[in-house]
């Protein structure tokens, strides 16, 4: 077998290989024998059927099975001896001519085939204890939780019948129906709804617009759903609803004490504030986790440069593409509407692609060198939290997973980059920092 080096440019390599009829031969022959002693064939007892008339009715098949085998050993097996990684799926060629694809299957011709990828660039990681985080906290105050147990004991009120006019946190029952130039819309009509106002349930200015009516009132009332709203059908349009009003209810005056928490399934009052002050704690935590990672990927992105395979930023490139273009479909906007152009966006992504390729080639390496795994159990918890979200699909999606190795590669690159990112932390200098709750929430711009 030859095996010669066609290309090598930069990234680029191309390994022709050529293995002789002869060989190809010698192993079909062998897989031939072996066969011969497993197959039944009418007419002939077991392990009795001519070694000829084998040939003559699997020889081909057998030959076609041995080009694949060859191409998957080879393949590893080239990379493996110059110790190289392939950065993604390497292409094969072969002939495409049918005469002569046929030679080879007969044993008349010598099989040649190309391996064509981009190898991995080597590059040195940067000493990542230098890194310096700033972690943002929030502490929780005692006004914020009993926000959230006035909000609790407000949602558990108990309402009666009131007599005059709507005001804010009264409940009105009524039916509506919504029309968008003059003709109803579907999921925009509903018969005895209660509707506490103030709540902001319902799309902006609706619920202020009910402000002051009364039982048997009948009102039109004219609202914009958001240019964000989750149905794109609707987002911006200019919707009026026809109102009738059942009934006005007030709130009766729910105490704040422990028989609140106990209606809860909680012991006293006390226990209460504490489950919500750990809800917003996590709250909080799950976004200062957001805020530490990305001052890490940023400071990680500045240390290192090195060239990157042009084919993962183009997949990457495209993954991206393809989800931002389906967003504006989907709610109808175009490039311009987001204060851009197309060509703009393809720069500020491309941009991005090739910072998520270069970071994920960075961790991966670092991951590796700490001898970072997925385990079993973390995978499973993984594809479980996926199932859980698919009621009444849980075998479809559990077998879904079970036959395709790259969805459940899906589950494991997010938990490996996690516990690397952790990796990071523990060795990187980590300062707290105290903020406020607006600027821990404030969202990042888009990556430089």
């Amino acid at each position: 077998m030859q095996v010669t080096e066609t290309i090598n440019e930069g990234l680029k390599r191309e390994i022709a290989v050529v293995v002789p009829a002869a060989d190809m031969m010698a192993k079909r022959d062998e897989k031939l024998v072996d066969l011969k002693d497993r197959v039944k064939i009418n007419g002939f007892r077991p392990g009795k059927v001519p070694l000829s008339h084998v040939t003559k009715l699997y020889g081909k098949s057998v030959m076609g099975e041995l080009v694949n085998e060859m191409i998957d050993t080879e393949t590893k097996n080239t990379l493996a001896e110059r110790k190289e990684k392939a950065a993604q799926q390497p292409k094969i060629t072969m002939t495409e001519d049918e005469a002569e694809a046929e030679e080879i299957l007969d044993g008349k011709k010598d099989f040649e085939f190309k391996i064509e990828y981009e190898v991995i660039p080597p590059f040195e990681v940067a000493d990542f204890e230098t890194v310096k985080i700033e972690r943002p906290v929030v502490d929780v105050t005692d006004e914020e939780i009993m926000e959230q147990v006035e909000r609790i004991a407000e949602n558990n009120a108990t309402y009666s019948e009131k007599k005059g006019k709507a005001a804010k946190k009264d409940r009105v029952l009524m039916d509506y129906v919504g029309k968008i130039d003059g003709e109803p819309f579907e999921g925009g009509a509903d018969e005895n709804a209660n509707l506490v106002l103030g709540s902001d349930s319902f799309i902006p200015g609706f619920e202020d617009q009910l402000v002051g009516t009364k039982a048997g009132d009948e009102l039109e009332v004219k609202v914009q759903f958001p240019e964000e709203y989750g149905a794109a059908q609707l987002a911006g349009k200019d919707a009026v609803f026809d109102v009738h009003v059942h009934k006005v209810e007030k709130p009766g005056k729910t105490e704040i004490n422990d028989e609140l928490a106990k209606t809860l399934g909680l012991d006293d009052l006390d226990k209460l504030k504490d489950v919500i002050k750990g809800q917003i704690e996590s709250q909080y935590g799950t976004q200062t986790r957001q805020k530490v990672k990305r001052q890490l990927l940023d400071q990680l992105d500045e240390l290192h440069s090195f060239d990157l395979p042009e084919g993962m930023i183009e997949q990457e490139f495209n993954n991206i593409w393809q989800q931002i273009t389906g967003d504006l479909e989907q709610a109808k906007k175009t490039f311009e509407d987001e204060d851009t152009t197309e060509e703009k966006a393809r720069e500020d992504y491309m941009k991005l692609a090739k910072r998520r390729v270069r970071l994920g080639l960075v961790l991966a390496e670092i991951g590796e060198g700490a001898k970072i795994e997925v385990t079993e159990n973390e995978l499973q918890q993984a594809l479980m939290q996926q199932i859980q979200q698919y009621p009444g699909q849980e075998k479809e999606i559990y077998e879904f997973f079970q036959k395709n190795p790259d969805a459940v590669g899906g589950l494991r690159a997010p938990i490996f980059e996690e516990k690397v990112v952790d990796h990071i932390l523990e060795k990187a200098t980590v300062e707290d920092k105290t903020v406020t709750k607006e600027e821990l929430m404030k969202e990042d711009e888009l990556p430089e």
